[in-house]
């Protein structure tokens, strides 16, 4: 299969890499300067720097001659430049298959990706989404890591996992696109929480609490907003939510961590110099929680100390102190 992979940072550089050796794939990313170094060096230098890329694997900066020969795109941008690229996309008359891998709401519009695909694609309904517990070195390093791909179209679904699977990438089918991409979002929040908690040395009982309570969360805003269940029990729910909470190759724990050092998060951001999808989903999070009747108190603190200068102690005090309720 020819596919083409739409973002040459962390994530889509690592997806590219792993199917490079079974599929004719091409990565394509908006600085020409950049891909040449790659194809140069068979490393993505800034990203990636430790994991060479595979022989195979090409590299080209035209998206319309990427595009044109591709069996399959998969877009692997961040969520704010999820609607940039749909645009140029939609400047062509067909399209292959579409997935995406980018976990966030738009910032502003608070829309999920398969409601901007809507928006944009309106006549394109073979698409899906690929997410669940994975950090780009260890895909690209080709670490065991097992995924779901979620589609309105179960047969696509089905045929895409099987396609994309490999020996240590396994891919399940799943039917809940809204679950799977709100665990996606929602857990990168959570996983700023439990930084701020490990960064205060609150101990693993209060990290174990934090996770427990940060999967209610996720459930209770996902289920309102049409997802399943028991999606949340699963890879792209429960699985994303213990890897980005306890991995600190996790870059949303590691801005928990610095928060709780007292680094402001301006400084944090400029020195991870990689997109941490937490940050602006939490202002989106405790927005639509407010809309929606939705009770999340952990999102909410994280809102709070990242947009109103809430200091840590302070909301873990507020927190630990709420009034008594049943567990369910």
């Amino acid at each position: 299969m020819k596919l083409a992979v739409l973002g040459a940072g962390a994530w889509g550089t690592a997806l590219a890499a792993s199917w490079a050796p079974h599929h004719d794939v091409t990565l394509w990313g908006r600085s020409a300067t950049a891909l040449d170094a790659m194809r140069t060096s068979r490393t993505n230098a800034r990203y990636l720097p430790n994991c060479p890329l595979p022989d195979e694997l090409r590299f080209d900066s035209d998206l319309e001659n990427v595009v044109t020969a591709s069996d399959l795109i998969v877009i692997a941008v961040p969520s704010s430049g999820l609607r940039p690229t749909l645009t140029a996309l939609a400047q062509r008359n067909a399209l292959p298959p579409l997935i995406w891998v980018c976990k966030g709401f738009e910032p502003g519009s608070r829309k999920l990706p398969h409601q901007i695909i809507t928006e944009l694609l309106p006549s394109h309904t073979q698409t899906g989404v690929l997410s669940g517990p994975s950090f780009a070195q260890e895909v690209a390093q080709g670490f065991p890591t097992a995924l779901t791909l979620a589609s309105h179209d179960a047969v696509l679904a089905q045929h895409l996992a099987e396609v994309l699977s490999a020996h240590r990438l396994r891919i399940y089918a799943h039917d809940d696109v809204v679950g799977a991409e709100v665990g996606g979002a929602v857990k990168n929040v959570m996983a700023i929480a439990a930084g701020i908690c490990d960064g205060l040395q609150l101990g693993h009982n209060a990290r174990a609490a934090l996770i427990t309570r940060g999967l209610a969360e996720m459930t209770r805003l996902g289920t309102r907003l049409g997802g399943h269940f028991e999606t949340f029990m699963g890879l792209s729910g429960l699985g994303d939510l213990v890897l980005t909470t306890t991995g600190d190759l996790s870059r949303n724990r590691q801005v928990g961590l610095r928060l709780a050092r007292g680094q402001a998060l301006d400084s944090i951001l400029d020195q991870l110099g990689h997109v941490a999808e937490g940050v602006t989903t939490a202002r989106e999070v405790a927005a639509l929680a407010s809309e929606l009747g939705a009770d999340m108190p952990i999102s909410h603190a994280v809102f709070q100390m990242l947009f109103e200068g809430l200091p840590a102690d302070q909301a873990v005090d507020a927190l630990l102190n709420r009034v008594i309720k049943a567990e369910f």
